[in-house]
Formats: C-alpha cells, structure tokens, sequence
C-alpha cells in the first residue's frame, strides 16, 4: 500500500515537470541492459523493445551517442540479440559474465556506465539514464550539479529507486505504455496447406481413340 501511494505521488509529480526539449538538443542514451531486462521478465514475463524506448526518449532530439551495456557469456547466445541492438543504431559495450569459485556470479556495468557518462557530457546537453538503479543517484546529482545537465530516467517504476526518480528532470515510465515498450509474441499463422483439388478428367474410348471431355 505505502509503495503504492509513493509510485502515485511520484507520477504526480512527473507530471508537473516539463523539462526542456528542442530539436536541437544534444541527446546521449545510456541503456543498463541487465537493469531492464530483469525488470520486465519479472514484472511482465516479456522482452524489452528497446528500439521504441530509444525514439520516445530521444523525442525527436538531435541524438548523438546511444550505447547499451551488456554481459557477455561464454556460450554466446546473445550474440543475435547484440547484432540486432547494432541494427537500431545502439552500440554495445561488453563484458564477460565473471564466475567465481563459489559459483556466485556477477556482471554489472555501474562503473563503466557512469565513466562513460561523464567523459560524454561535455558534448551532450541532455543525459538520458535507461534504468531505475539507484546505485546511479551519485551520477545524476553530479551532472546535475557539478555539470548543469539535464538528466532524464527511463524504466519500470515498479522497480525503479524513489530517490532517483525524484532527483530526476524527467521520467519516462514504460511500464506506463506495456504495448508500446514491451515484445508481445505475435500470432503464428496456420501453415497448414489447403489441399489441392484436381479436376478429374473423363476419357472415353472411341475406335481406338482417347477422347478427353
């Protein structure tokens, strides 16, 4: 119930800011992959579309860097998934999944995101952090403050940390728009082929002859 009236207060007040956003606004995009994964498998049991997600956020804004922080494993599975972030115009910055002795595991990218972020601001006017992490709140109040950027969040309130959303210039929840933000599989259609009906040919033997009718 209290997470409740917090998400509705924060929305309230989301909807009171208004942010500045022209196109020619320089925009940078930075995607913590694991964050929005893991959110929307276990909020809603889908994949991320994170092609709409980058075009609502940039709002027709003159984007010029969107990198994507992924983990790579040793199986390589996602390397599909890497080429097709490639293919929206994303770049992927890599890591390798770290399994240690204990088994325990661990691939974050919080540190490279936040280098990344500040050695790019100077070239940016709007700083958009796709993920509801809190871990990131030092990074918004020092482009903020330290830099006077505008820092937009994009993710999943539901999972998303109070604290940083509220320090924030702006907020895109997707959870807010399911259809828009999220993989719904598409219907497969019937593959079954309609039999094929052949016309049956009458024949008729005259004086040795085949007459067809």
């Amino acid at each position: 119930m209290l997470k409740l009236m917090m998400k509705k207060m924060l929305l309230k007040k989301n909807k009171t800011r208004n942010p500045l956003k022209h196109p020619e606004q320089r925009v940078g995009v930075f995607i913590d992959v694991q964050n929005l994964y893991y959110s929307a498998k276990n909020l809603h049991g889908r994949k991320v579309n994170f092609g709409n997600i980058v075009k609502e956020a940039v709002a027709g804004r003159k984007l010029i860097r969107a990198i994507a922080y992924v983990v790579r494993t040793e199986s390589k599975d996602e390397q599909p998934f890497f080429e097709a972030l490639y293919n929206l115009g994303i770049e992927t910055r890599e890591k390798d999944l770290q399994i240690f002795s204990t088994g325990m595991k661990k691939a974050d990218w919080d540190v490279g995101l936040t280098v990344d972020a500040i050695r790019l601001s100077s070239s940016l006017d709007a700083i958009i952090l796709v993920s509801g992490d809190g871990d990131y709140l030092p990074l918004v109040e020092y482009l903020q403050k330290s830099s006077g950027k505008q820092v937009e969040i994009v993710a999943f309130g539901e999972t998303s940390s109070h604290t940083l959303l509220e320090e924030a210039d702006d907020f895109i929840d997707l959870s807010a728009e399911k259809e828009k933000y999220l993989i719904f599989d598409k219907p497969v259609r019937s593959t079954t082929a309609k039999p094929i009906i052949k016309k049956s040919r009458r024949i008729n033997y005259r004086n040795n002859k085949v007459v067809k009718r």
